[in-house]
């Protein structure tokens, strides 16, 4: 079992940043795949951004590439979302995911097997 913790979030004016972090607790977070979603009001949840076990393999969504960079820490068990440029569309309550399949960067949000409980980001224009 893995429990995964966001924060960092806040509001932003457009064109600004917000780093959100993500702790997992266990001793096994490098085992794990790790993956940013959101999700705003009326909308389904959709992938912003993933990183495999060693950081070496990165996927993002289109509408963030270029803008966004997903790390991670395996010494601290955390992984990172750096959002630059933000845009009001980019209003969303973020989550973290790990998927066991360790070795992927999974852009579906049904391989993903643990969860954490949300972070808002609210983007003003």
């Amino acid at each position: 079992q893995v429990q995964l913790v966001e924060s960092g979030g806040g509001l932003v004016q457009a064109g600004g940043s917000l780093r959100l972090s993500c702790w997992a607790s266990g001793r096994t977070f490098s085992r794990y795949a790790m993956g940013w979603f959101r999700q705003a009001p009326g909308k389904e949840r959709e992938f912003v951004a993933a990183v495999n076990w060693s950081g070496g393999m990165t996927n993002y969504a289109d509408s963030v590439k270029g803008r966004f960079t997903i790390s991670r820490d395996n010494a601290k068990n955390t992984v990172y979302l750096q959002m630059n440029s933000l845009k009001p569309e980019d209003t969303a309550v973020y989550y973290c995911a790990a998927d066991q399949t360790a070795w992927m960067a999974s852009t579906n949000r049904g391989e993903y097997d643990y969860w954490g409980q949300g972070t808002q980001v609210t983007v003003s224009s």
